[in-house]
């Protein structure tokens, strides 16, 4: 096998052309990648040139480039951001400590199955996205959508160099065992439940890319502040990708709301399917199912796991260097909400093994943000409706709400309750048959589907018109 260029063909700032270890185990794991990015990446594009952004620094000023480039050939890079001079681990049992720069070996489990966790993440959404490029709504959403999944791989790349470097054989093993793991595989399913659902249409595509990924900003936030700086260092560049991801989402799903104020408006009518769009309710339910999925991703409101990282120095709180606090956390408290009888309460609980919830509270005032944005453009077209957040314990699988019923209010249910209003809150059958008989390719340039609306402006200071994908 021909060596790899490392200057050329994986952009980075780790000295990879130095270190023979790992470069002999990233020439083992690069032509795995490639087969499976070519088995389970974009179906019916890996010959196309699309106009995509490629990280090649961890300059502020000039970090990415944009040019045309077929995918299997896109430049995967591996960044960490700067060091920061003197860094001090700042939580947890080792809080003051400086950082460390090699696994410790007490943690060294916990952190791979940390690494792993959201490694899996990472390609499981290329999976699930596969087949939306041949529904593409206008040649700038397919190049969107392929920029997601570029930098879906590149992450994946990323947490792959923590294992292969840290890790040794074990590190080895798990990297090969992220491409074999397949979304929605019934006997070797992706780790998370949220990245086992399918994405049949667009529409739940930029619900995803708001909602799903919006918990992706919070969980590698978290582990930017880790007490290990090679991780903190790679969660920090990614989460500068990260946010053109939440960006799709939210302009996507602001565009679609747009389009549908816009046809309610001018036909003077509620029923907007008769013009092809997707009506404000059916949009809600989408937002409701994507919403509580993406809850669940946090995992258990009372978490001896949570607090453990914590304590461990492993993975911190958002923006943890701004709290406040003594940043340890072993007599302080959090108001968690829980089921007592038949009545949700908010009660104070002990603070580490709070922490997820704390962190779901931090996503959920993000997502709040968004729909103020997409509420404010309904009010401007003068129509008396408003897209809510669920209550947290609705619809919810993991944790202390996943064996009740609970209403988008908050109302705690009987079965046969749920059942006979569950199609008012959730998408139902012939919502999701409505969606996907939208999903008609629109591929002239500047032209979009009916039922979303242009976006304000293009990509790198490009035209909406422009071809960002070069269709044969």
């Amino acid at each position: 096998m021909a060596s790899i260029d490392y200057t050329e063909r994986i952009p980075n700032n780790i000295g990879l052309g130095e270190d023979r270890r790992l470069q002999r185990a990233l020439e083992e794991w690069q032509p795995k990648f490639i087969a499976w990015w070519q088995d389970v990446g974009p179906h019916g594009f890996q010959a196309t040139e699309v106009y995509l952004r490629t990280a090649v620094s961890v300059d502020p000023q000039g970090w990415a480039q944009f040019g045309y480039v077929r995918m299997p050939e896109y430049r995967w890079g591996i960044f960490l951001a700067e060091p920061e001079p003197a860094r001090v681990i700042p939580f947890g049992d080792h809080k003051g400590q400086p950082v460390w720069q090699d696994v410790p070996g007490e943690y060294r489990g916990v952190l791979r199955r940390l690494i792993v966790t959201q490694g899996d993440t990472e390609p499981a959404s290329v999976e699930q996205q596969r087949h939306l490029g041949r529904t593409c709504p206008s040649l700038y959403d397919l190049r969107n959508l392929f920029q997601v999944n570029v930098e879906e791989g590149r992450h994946l790349w990323a947490m792959v160099y923590l294992l292969d470097a840290y890790f040794g054989r074990d590190g080895r093993e798990e990297s090969e065992a992220l491409l074999e793991r397949r979304s929605g595989d019934p006997d070797k399913p992706r780790i998370l439940g949220a990245f086992n659902e399918k994405t049949l249409d667009w529409l739940s595509y930029l619900m995803f890319t708001y909602f799903t990924d919006r918990d992706g900003k919070y969980q590698l936030a978290s582990l930017a502040e880790s007490g290990f700086d090679p991780l903190a260092r790679t969660c920090r560049f990614m989460l500068t990708e990260e946010a053109h991801h939440m960006f799709v989402g939210e302009t996507g799903v602001g565009r679609v709301v747009q389009r549908t104020c816009e046809l309610m408006r001018d036909g003077r009518t509620d029923d907007v399917r008769k013009h092809g769009a997707i009506d404000l309710p059916t949009l809600q339910k989408y937002l409701n199912f994507h919403y509580s999925v993406s809850l669940d991703l946090f995992g258990s409101e009372i978490s001896t796991n949570a607090a453990n990282f914590y304590a461990m120095s492993l993975k911190g709180r958002f923006e943890e260097t701004k709290k406040n606090d003594d940043h340890r956390l072993q007599h302080a408290t959090y108001p968690v909400t829980q089921l007592d009888g038949e009545t949700l309460r908010v009660r104070e609980h002990p603070a580490l093994p709070s922490l997820n919830e704390r962190l779901r509270d931090d996503y959920i005032a993000d997502c709040q943000r968004g729909l103020d944005r997409w509420n404010r453009i309904i009010r401007e077209h003068g129509i008396d409706f408003e897209l809510t957040l669920a209550h947290r314990a609705f619809h919810r699988k993991i944790g202390t709400f996943a064996d009740v019923r609970v209403s988008p209010e908050g109302r705690l249910l009987t079965e046969a309750e749920w059942g006979v209003k569950k199609r008012e809150w959730l998408p139902s059958p012939e919502d999701e048959a409505y969606v996907q008989s939208l999903m008609q390719p629109v591929t002239e340039r500047g032209k979009f589907a009916n039922w979303i609306a242009p976006p304000a402006r293009g990509v790198n200071g490009q035209p909406v018109d422009f071809e960002y994908v070069r269709l044969a």
